[in-house]
């Protein structure tokens, strides 16, 4: 009602808004001058407005245009009209409704040629402009010509809710015209519904009771109405409320319903429904309601028709269900009131609780009352369903009372009672298979509303009854199906008839040990004769404990037919002898008697002292206890026999006889621990007993005759340092000092003292040699001793002198100094290091050893043997000692002279450089001296720069000639090589860049059908980079073909397009930017056939063509092959020599163990033979000259200008590095190189040396990248700095082969 009365109070207002708008309308309709009038002032209050400025026109910026449409009305107003015009509105607007977004179209259509028209907002003029300025959303459509002027507005909201009017201004056909006003109503929709409870959530809710919800409508034009529903189902109880919105115009609508939700409820929605004209679908929210409810009554379902009929034993199963309730119903199964343990489940499609109960039912649940309750959170109270158990069970024992067994013509009285059972049962007796008549008979009430019945039996026995079966049998018509029934067997008593026993015949003489078996039988009886033996009275029993040895065993009854019989095995000892033993069955007897001879039984010493001294007179006595027969008594010290005397006699036991006889002894140390033996024989039985006395003498230490005195131990090892002492008592103590310090008795890190005195050392220094004292001392005296410990361990070389050196052809000493115990004196031994066994051999050296110094001397010193020579020390400890020694040769220098002349070119322009290298061995270190044509070359001359080079006994100087000159520097340049020991030279030519040498050792390296492998030897290069190009033709076609070598530089190219089995002959041509080197007469070409298909390929065995090809020189042959013969066992000679020496090199890098303690000394020794192992390992290509082919010996310095190190001979030289791998000494790469490259390669020159491979096989330098450094000779020769030749380590400047 209050939500009817809010709308109605709502439909007023708008009713009377509604209202006032049209009376404005009708008002100003007719008073048209008064509505000019508004309009003038409405213009002018414009016009004033924008009269402010600028500023304001920019706020306002309709302003203008309105107050010009203003003043242009009201001249149009005052000019005069023509009567004969016909003005008029043919489309007049209407009264519009929209929804906010929508467009909106207001008509206006005119009559009136000539005149302006525009439409007017709230009274606000928005001007004759169809664009209408201001108004974004507003424009003008329609055809004017036509009087279309139809006012279109785009995208409405709230601000266009207004009165609108069209006017049509006064023109010479006529006045003005105003349209009726008019009214554009905006709906606004409500955008959201707000519900309380939250929409979207599930409530909980308890039927039947009542709650309040809300449900508030947002922003919205006109207010919306809101609707609920609980299930689908309109709520009548609901109060409405219609408030301001947020903004004018606007309206919200808050809504409130009670509701009583019930159990159909449960799950459905609550929804909130809004409606509005501006809505074209109600807005709706909504949540679930979760309605609690109490669960409908428990049902038991009874398995059987009876209900609460069950047997005892009987599993049942009950099952208790509940429908309904929200939670679902929580089940309790309860035993007279008492919870019980069961388990349930909800289906919760079906809303139904179940729970099982499970149980085995028993004679006492017999009246139980078994019931089952529902209830949940919401059930006002507890709803139960119960049965009452009605049980059937059988009684659970029957018990038969008094005894079966009796004798024989004698009553038995039995009674028979049965547990309780329900129904009652009926019992009857069975003896066999006859039936016996109870005396009496009784029925009484029993557990669980049971009966128990009970019946009573006497009856006569006799001896043929004995062993039968006697039953009582309870039966009723409630068990047909079970017979419960208790047995007894019938035990009829009577006597045996007869017992004797079955055993050796008396008076036998039985020695002690033998086993007897003695049977004892008899006849009849029941129950069975029990049949029991005694001896002496005694009842016979195994002995115990059992673990013990057996002497007694005595066997079950046995039974065979009637006859019974029981066995007594028992082993014969001393209290066998003269005993009876006799077997008794009832009041039958038998016995029997043994004679037994046995040993003394036991043999005893007695002494009249316990502590002896030496000196001490002993009197002991052995006494024999019993014997059957008598024994003789003898006796002896650790097999020494002793005079003795006789002693009084004793009595026997087991009916034997006793002897006893005595010694007297004389104490000293050496008796301690002796045994003194009595012997008891025996000459009947050949058998001795013995016993003896051990005799404990006390004295004071004494050390022993195996004490050790030297113990030899390894240095790291253990010592053990034993004690052989003899005292009693045992020492108290061991003392042990060394040096006069004592050592703790508890141990230290590296002694302890053992148990029986002896001292263990580990990890044993030669600090440790000495003499130890042990003190040793008991409660009778004390006693000393010396132990010395001898320390061996494995030789150090102390001193080594290294390098030795000698002049060639001297004699020298190569001294190793060593420090070891022991010392031996053939443990000195020298190795040669080398790989050959000719480098190894030391036949013409002389091996000195005298004590710690051996010495290996050598006469009339040799080049071959320098080298790295190995001390060996052995003394048979541990691993040898090593230590390396070189032995520098010191000899002069020996320049390499590859030809009479070398040549380098270089173009002579003055802007080339040119770099001449000269080479030598020699130790000590050379100094290299140049000179042009003879003259001594000036080196301060800075055109001229000089860098020398040494490592081990190789040395190098290269001379740098900047601006070359072809008038100043084309000349024979001279490199002389001096050291103390003399003096070589030799001559490089400095010439012009000209054409390439034709290539050399043109040969085959691989071949096959279509293709064949080739290698050939550069010639000089003219000093300029040369390429190569092979040409070649079939003999059997004419003409030839020419084929490019790729890369330019590679000097091995495979050439493919053969044909099998054909013959070829082919050239190797090299030319540069001058020209070709043309044909040569030897070695630039070779003939070839290539193999058959069914032929293999591979390196062929190839030999130098013997045929004088074209164009060759008119040289004789037998000279040019005798040349190239002593050319070839030159350069093999050498191969064979640098390849030993680098064998001996590798072997010395093998990281030879050397236990010196000059460690950094060894590591320089193998660090310099390594170095002189790089000087020959690798196989790079240079023009150095190559003994091997004798070809000439070029150096092209065509854009060759290597940059020179910065400091050089501050390079450190490490002593310690190890292995090739190190990598780093300051020596040039490369610097024979033959330079054939136009460009000089990238890369640096530093590490200067590290790549040097000069070796007596290969004389090259290797090959490397440098980087164009022209520049490096624009540079002051006096900003380098100088190379001192001794600035090196002496080590470093040995001959080190």
């Amino acid at each position: 009602m209050r939500r009817d009365k809010n709308r109605e109070r709502e439909g007023d207002r708008w009713k009377k808004r509604d209202q006032g708008k049209i009376k404005r309308q009708r008002h100003r309709e007719r008073d048209p001058e008064k509505a000019r009038g508004r309009h003038r002032r409405q213009a002018v209050g414009t016009s004033r407005a924008t009269g402010r400025g600028p500023r304001m026109a920019l706020r306002i910026p309709i302003g203008a245009p309105l107050l010009f449409m203003r003043l242009l009305t009201a001249g149009l107003a005052q000019s005069p009209i023509p009567a004969s015009a016909s003005r008029g509105f043919w489309a007049l607007p209407e009264n519009t409704t929209v929804v906010e977004g929508a467009a909106a179209v207001l008509q206006c259509g005119v009559s009136a040629p000539g005149s302006v028209v525009q439409w007017a907002k709230d009274g606000l003029l928005l001007g004759p402009d169809p664009r209408i300025p201001g108004f974004p959303r507003y424009y003008l459509e329609g055809d004017p010509t036509r009087g279309e002027f139809h006012l279109h507005i785009e995208a409405c909201d709230l601000s266009d809710d207004a009165e609108y009017e069209c006017q049509v201004g006064r023109s010479e056909t006529g006045p003005e015209l105003v349209s009726p006003r008019v009214i554009l109503s905006i709906l606004v929709p409500p955008k959201v519904l707000q519900l309380t409870p939250e929409a979207g959530s599930t409530v909980t809710w308890v039927a039947g009771q009542e709650y309040v919800i809300s449900c508030v409508s947002g922003d919205a034009k006109p207010p919306p109405d809101i609707t609920f529903l609980q299930s689908g189902q309109i709520i009548s109880d609901i109060s409405a409320n219609v408030n301001e919105g947020s903004q004018e115009k606007l309206f919200t609508t808050e809504a409130t319903a009670r509701v009583t939700p019930q159990s159909s409820d449960n799950g459905q929605l609550l929804v909130c429904e809004g409606s509005s004209p501006a809505l074209d679908t109600p807005m709706k929210v909504s949540l679930t309601m979760n309605v609690l409810f109490p669960p409908g009554p428990p049902v038991i379902e009874w398995p059987g028709l009876e209900e609460g009929h069950v047997r005892a034993g009987q599993s049942l199963e009950l099952l208790c269900m509940a429908q309904g309730g929200n939670p679902p119903a929580t089940l309790q199964w309860l035993k007279n009131g008492q919870p019980m343990s069961t388990a349930w489940g909800t289906e919760h499609t079906q809303a139904v609780a179940r729970s099982m109960l499970v149980m085995i039912v028993r004679p006492e649940d017999h009246g139980a009352r078994l019931s089952c309750e529902a209830h949940n959170s919401v059930s006002k109270g507890i709803q139960e369903r119960g049965v009452t158990l009605q049980v059937t069970f059988p009684p659970s024992a029957i018990t038969i009372l008094g005894s079966a067994s009796q004798s024989e013509n004698k009553n038995v009285t039995l009674s028979c009672i049965t547990k309780s059972s329900r129904p009652r049962v009926l019992l009857r007796w069975w003896l066999g298979w006859r039936q016996l008549l109870p005396t009496e008979e009784t029925v009484m009430d029993g557990l669980h509303g049971g009966h128990i019945s009970m019946s009573n039996l006497t009856f006569l026995v006799r001896r043929e009854d004995n062993g039968l079966i006697l039953t009582c049998e309870a039966f009723s018509e409630a068990f047909t199906k079970e017979t419960f029934k208790k047995s007894l067997t019938l035990n009829v008593k009577y006597p045996a008839q007869k017992l004797w026993i079955e055993g050796p015949p008396e008076g036998q003489r039985l020695r002690a040990g033998t086993r007897v078996r003695l049977v004892c039988l008899a006849i009849g009886g029941n129950p069975d004769p029990s049949l029991t033996w005694y001896k002496d009275s005694r009842t016979v029993t195994e002995p115990r404990p059992p673990q013990e040895p057996r002497r007694v065993q005595l066997g079950s009854l046995e039974k065979s037919g009637s006859t019974f019989s029981r066995e007594l095995v028992l082993v014969t000892g001393p209290s066998d002898n003269q005993a009876k033993f006799t077997c008794k069955a009832g009041q039958l007897s038998a016995s029997t008697q043994l004679v037994v001879q046995f040993p003394p039984t036991n043999v005893t010493i007695l002494a009249n002292a316990s502590a002896l001294h030496p000196g001490d007179a002993l009197n002991l006595t052995c006494v024999s206890i019993s014997s059957n027969p008598p024994v003789n008594l003898s006796w002896d010290k650790e097999g020494e026999r002793l005079e003795d005397m006789a002693a009084p006699s004793r009595s026997a036991p087991f009916k034997g006889s006793a002897a006893a006889r005595s010694v007297l002894l004389r104490m000293s140390s050496r008796d301690h621990g002796h045994r003194v033996t009595c012997r008891a024989h025996s000459t009947e039985l050949q058998e001795t007993v013995s016993a003896f006395y051990r005799l404990n003498v006390l004295y004071p230490p004494e050390f022993l005759g195996e004490q050790v005195l030297v113990v030899t131990a390894v240095e790291q090892g253990e010592a053990l340092l034993p004690v052989s002492v003899s005292a009693n008592p045992a020492p108290e103590a061991f003392n042990w000092t060394f040096r006069g310090y004592r050592l703790s008795p508890a141990g230290g890190p590296r002694h302890r003292i053992l148990s029986g005195g002896a001292l263990q050392l580990w990890n044993v220094t030669r600090a440790d040699d000495g003499l130890y004292q042990l003190h040793c001392q008991n409660s009778e005296g004390t006693a000393e001793a010396l132990v010395r410990l001898d320390v061996h361990y494995a030789p150090t070389i102390r001193a080594l002198q290294d390098p030795t050196e000698v002049n060639i052809g001297g004699s020298v000493d190569i001294v190793c100094i060593a420090d070891a115990n022991p010392i031996l004196p053939g443990m000195f031994n020298w190795e040669r290091l080398g790989e050959e066994e000719e480098d190894q051999s030391l036949d013409d050296m002389e091996k000195i050893s005298k004590g710690s110094i051996g010495r290996l001397r050598i006469h009339h010193a040799k080049l071959a043997q320098a080298g790295a020579y190995q001390c060996i020390v052995d003394n048979g400890v541990a691993s040898p000692a090593r230590g390396l020694v070189r032995l520098v040769v010191r000899f002069a220098p020996q320049v390499e002279h590859p030809t009479p002349l070398t040549k380098v070119a270089a173009a002579g322009d003055s802007t080339s450089s040119a770099t001449l290298h000269c080479r030598a061995r020699g130790v000590p270190n050379i100094v290299f001296t140049w000179t042009k044509n003879g003259v001594p070359l000036d080196l301060q001359d800075p055109r001229y720069t000089e860098h020398t080079y040494h490592q081990g006994g190789v040395h190098s100087s290269l001379l740098t000639i900047a601006n070359v000159s072809a008038a100043q520097d084309y000349a024979l340049f001279t490199c002389t090589a001096t050291n103390p020991l003399g003096s070589d030279h030799t001559n490089i030519q400095l010439v012009s860049i000209s054409r390439p040498d034709p290539p050399s050792g043109l040969k085959v390296m691989s071949m096959t059908p279509y293709s064949v492998g080739l290698e050939w030897k550069p010639g000089f290069d003219g000093g300029l980079p040369q390429r190569f190009q092979i040409r070649y033709e079939a003999l059997e076609t004419p003409g030839f073909l020419y084929m490019d070598v790729l890369p330019r530089q590679a000097t091995t190219f495979t050439l493919t397009g053969l044909q099998p089995s054909t013959r070829y002959r082919v050239w190797i041509l090299a030319s540069n930017a001058l020209g070709d080197s043309g044909l040569a007469d030897k070695g630039s070409q070779i003939s070839i056939t290539t193999p058959g298909l069914d032929q293999p390929s591979g390196e062929p065995d190839y030999q130098l063509p013997t045929e004088q090809p074209e164009g060759s020189s008119e040289l004789p042959l037998l000279p040019v092959m005798f040349a190239v013969g002593g050319l070839l066992l030159l350069s093999n000679a050498f191969c064979v020599g640098g390849f030993l020496w680098q064998r001996r090199w590798r072997r010395l890098a093998e990281g030879i163990s050397e236990k010196t303690e000059a460690g950094s000394e060894e590591d320089q020794i193998r660090n310099e033979y390594e170095e002189s192992q790089w000087s020959g390992d690798r196989d790079t290509r240079s023009s150095a000259v190559s003994t091997t082919d004798a070809e000439p010996y070029y150096h092209s310095m065509k854009d060759f200008s290597p940059q020179l190190p910065p400091t050089l001979e501050e390079v450190s030289y490490a002593r310690g590095f190890t292995g090739l791998e190190q990598e780093d000494m300051a020596f040039p790469g490369h610097l024979y190189d033959e330079v054939e490259r136009l460009y000089a390669p990238p890369g640096v020159w530093g590490p200067l040396y590290d790549e040097v491979q000069m070796g007596p096989c290969d004389l090259h330098w290797p090959e490397d990248k440098y980087e164009d450094s022209r520049g490096i000779y624009d540079q002051v020769a006096g900003d380098l700095d100088p190379i001192k030749p001794d600035s090196l380590p002496f080590e470093l400047r040995g001959h080190l082969v």
